[in-house]
């Protein structure tokens, strides 16, 4: 069995150090677990290292080779920090652990700075405030609420699970995807392939033919032609269309306003992209509100954290009527932006005093429509493209042998 060299939490803070033979990391966690003792990190020790005692690091490893942070990462960090400050570890102490465990030098240095000013006397949340550019609106946010209510270990664990279900929702949306991105790929390379380098040789042999071609055989032909004589033009193209699309999206708010409004009204796509940002929506307000946050300051912040502008506007716009004495419902229903179904539920949530379970059954309802909604794509996408593909490629293969099947009449003239 593998040797790992583990580090552990006892139960009034202690940080312990052992080695032991397990079957998996996972028997060596609930071993831990029966002791009483948090696992923070493990090493599996090689055979060729036992006798030098190093080990691989196989766990708690976060890789963030661009400088960006995914949910699940977020997840693993905030459960690891809840379940430390539960465990009665120092939060200065708790951080410097956890940025030992970080791979992204700009993360860890964050943590550590962080760790120093609380240690020098500063509150959590204003350390990360400082910090914008790295940690999510949504944590400092949920920290704030986390020491307002002396609950900060409680509040962790539902950042946790917040982040955690939406890396579910955007693993899904990224299944639904990359198997049409990756056969269009492929496709658009093979037929390329074709163009560039196999139409031509017919090319040669037709011109010796000396006769009139098909249509469909010379439009392919002087498509590849054109193909041959402006690719380094087509390509530009391309790239200067992505570059400018990708700057007016991130620095144009009206354009990135009317690009939603377009995906939204795709057939399926849009629908995808609507029930994701509702489940957003109603798990963002749904974990602010259970933690303690007011209607009009979850909103807000619900408003910043949500991708789709159409969205995001109606939310500003009910914060509004909300502050004016408005119920949370009529303030959404006037938006002519949310379902019936998520007013109606509020509505009932709201007049019960249970709003939160309302909110947290709503982001349910919408995550299990946006997996359903996503397998149910992928299975129609599949024979489409199949399809399509069959139809380019076998249109192709027409085009190149129509006037071989017609070689004796053409050698004749």
């Amino acid at each position: 069995m593998p040797l790992y060299h583990y580090r552990a939490i006892t139960e009034d803070g202690r940080v312990v150090e052992g080695e032991g033979e397990f079957a998996s990391l996972n028997d060596l966690t609930l071993k831990l677990s029966s002791q009483n003792l948090i696992l923070i990190s493990a090493k599996e020790v090689k055979e060729k290292d036992k006798e030098r005692g190093k080990g691989i690091s196989i766990s708690f490893k976060i890789s963030l080779p661009f400088g960006g942070v995914s949910y699940r990462d977020w997840s693993l960090i905030t459960r690891q920090l809840s379940v430390l400050i539960a465990s009665g570890v120092p939060i200065v102490e708790a951080l410097e652990l956890i940025a030992e465990q970080v791979s992204n030098k700009k993360l860890k240095e964050a943590l550590l700075e962080v760790s120093k000013e609380i240690e020098e006397g500063s509150s959590f949340h204003a350390a990360l405030e400082k910090r914008r550019d790295i940690f999510p609106e949504f944590i400092i946010n949920m920290v704030a609420v986390g020491e307002e209510t002396g609950e900060l270990d409680l509040v962790l664990r539902r950042t946790s699970e917040y982040y955690e279900k939406l890396a579910f929702i955007k693993g899904k949306i990224k299944s639904a995807s990359y198997y049409p991105t990756f056969v269009l790929l492929f496709a658009t390379i093979i037929v390329w392939g074709i163009l560039t380098f196999v139409v031509p040789k017919f090319a040669d042999i037709y011109r010796s033919f000396g006769a009139e071609l098909p249509l469909p055989t010379q439009i392919l032909l002087n498509v590849s032609r054109a193909l041959q004589e402006n690719l380094p033009y087509i390509l530009s193209f391309i790239v200067v269309f992505a570059f400018i699309f990708t700057t007016f999206y991130k620095n144009s708010y009206t354009f990135r306003k009317a690009v939603h409004n377009l995906l939204i009204r795709i057939p399926k796509f849009g629908d995808i992209f609507l029930k994701s940002n509702y489940a957003l929506f109603a798990r963002t307000f749904s974990t602010l509100y259970t933690s303690g946050v007011s209607i009009d300051r979850a909103i807000d912040i619900t408003a910043r954290v949500v991708g789709l502008v159409p969205l995001k506007e109606a939310l500003e716009e009910a914060k509004e009527d909300v502050l004016s004495g408005k119920a949370l419902w009529a303030s959404l229903q006037k938006t002519n932006m949310f379902p019936r179904m998520v007013i109606a539920m509020i509505r009932v949530g709201e007049e019960t005093g249970n709003l939160d379970e309302m909110l947290s059954s709503i982001a349910n309802f919408y995550e299990e429509e946006v997996d359903r909604a996503v397998e149910g794509l992928i299975s129609l996408i599949e024979p489409l493209l199949i399809v399509f593909l069959g139809t380019i490629v076998g249109g192709i293969l027409i085009a190149l042998y129509l006037p071989i099947f017609k070689i004796g009449e053409l050698i004749a003239r």
